[in-house]
């Protein structure tokens, strides 16, 4: 029988072996940081294309540049996982992992505003491609117990390349392309052990072997068995991701709106981000040992509650503190467990595509999340009601978990 994977790949047995299982592991987690490197690096430097007109950049300009960069990812984030479902999930992460570094490597040599944002977008189809295939792999090369764990774990290396391009962006100031350049060959070397080291997913192959099936359309997520799970998976997706975004853009704001002074307001979002990285590492053990969908639940109940205690003026830092870490904790790792709900439930034929599905509509949240609290803040309203907001979307987030079914309704192909 021909084998199905490509000649240079181990063979699909190998996946299974503690070595590729490593790789796997690493290599996932390292793509995802090189995400949460890639969409920060655009807020870090907006002050710095902005002060020095680069290009005669405008605000205008840089939120359209911002809204594109957006607007790939999720368009790659969709068209992804059918094509993981039909090629292979490694050939797509090997893909998707150059054509970012690619585009992103050309940013800074952009000639024109309209140059720099197409760059942005096409480097967007490539990078919203990588976290729904570098997640699907992680769960696929890990026993059904483990999967939520192995979504979370693997979105902390989001957070650490968002703490990594911090870092840097404040080492290289002025000098910000080296931020792209720095971006742009990490990716490629990336890109260059994976097609050595980094194994096809053994769940994959033994799909293909078993159905033979060569298309996964998206309209297979349509069907009753799937329709609705989707339809949970998908508004769930768009609330969390609206959260994770709208309070990483505005949460400074939004304090020193409320009379807290600069610092204290900065040293929040901070703090949140490390509360989204003791939530994702919790989460993903409580969720393998508890199940997922009520963990998900009870991890949206608690952000309601945090994002409403938001809305009151604190006088104690400790106790402020205290709230807003909590607040990274549930909210950054309710929007991940919905990821690990949709590993967990679809079968290996249509995994891809369903979490890609869900992680591009989701990707709309975030385009709608900072756009509805920015004009909150414009209309001068944005604390206490962008925090009624928030905890009005998370109430919405944790309806729709509870509408998913706990179990697939129809038998893996």
């Amino acid at each position: 029988m021909t084998s199905t994977a490509p000649s240079h790949a181990p063979a699909p047995a190998s996946a299974g072996a503690p070595g590729s299982n490593a790789w796997t592991v690493v290599l996932c987690w390292i793509t995802v940081m090189l995400e949460g490197y890639d969409l920060v690096v655009l807020g870090a430097i907006i002050p710095v294309l902005l002060r020095t007109h680069h290009l005669g950049m405008t605000a205008g300009d840089a939120t359209t540049i911002a809204t594109l960069s957006l607007v790939g990812v999720a368009i790659g984030a969709v068209c992804v996982g059918p094509l993981a479902d039909r090629l292979g999930r490694r050939l797509l992460l090997i893909g998707s992992v150059v054509l970012f570094s690619v585009f992103t490597l050309l940013v800074p040599l952009a000639g024109s505003v309209t140059m720099f944002a197409l760059l942005r977008l096409v480097a967007g189809l490539g990078l919203g491609a990588c976290m729904p295939v570098s997640l699907t792999m992680m769960a696929e090369h890990m026993p059904a117990s483990r999967r939520a764990r192995a979504s979370t774990l693997t979105m902390t290396g989001y957070h650490t390349g968002a703490v990594i391009t911090s870092l840097l962006a404040l080492q290289v100031t002025d000098d910000w392309k080296i931020l792209f350049y720095v971006l742009g060959a990490a990716g490629l070397v990336i890109a260059a052990i994976q097609w050595f080291r980094l194994p096809e997913s053994e769940a994959f192959v033994h799909a293909r072997e078993t159905s033979g099936s060569q298309r996964v359309p998206f309209t297979e997520l349509l069907k009753p068995a799937y329709l609705r799970a989707g339809i949970g998976v998908w508004v769930a997706s768009f609330m969390g991701l609206l959260l994770v975004y709208g309070l990483n853009t505005w949460l400074p704001k939004l304090m020193n709106d409320a009379g807290y002074p600069v610092p204290t307001a900065v040293t929040q979002l901070l703090v949140l981000n490390v509360g989204g990285v003791v939530g994702l590492v919790l989460g993903g053990f409580v969720a393998d040992r508890r199940g997922i969908k009520g963990t998900t639940l009870v991890w949206f109940a608690v952000s309601v509650l945090m994002l409403a205690c938001l809305s009151v003026r604190m006088h104690s830092d400790l106790l402020l503190d205290v709230v807003v870490f909590l607040t990274g904790v549930f909210v950054f790792s309710a929007q991940v467990l919905v990821y690990a709900y949709v590993t967990n439930f679809y079968p290996a034929a249509v995994r891809g595509t369903a979490l890609g599905s869900a992680s591009g509509i989701g990707r709309l949240g975030s385009i709608v999340g900072p756009s509805v609290t920015g004009a909150l803040v414009t209309a001068g309203i944005g604390h206490p009601w962008g925090f009624y907001f928030f905890a009005a979307v998370a109430v919405l987030g944790f309806v729709a978990v509870l509408t998913l079914p706990r179990r697939a309704e129809a038998a893996p192909a």
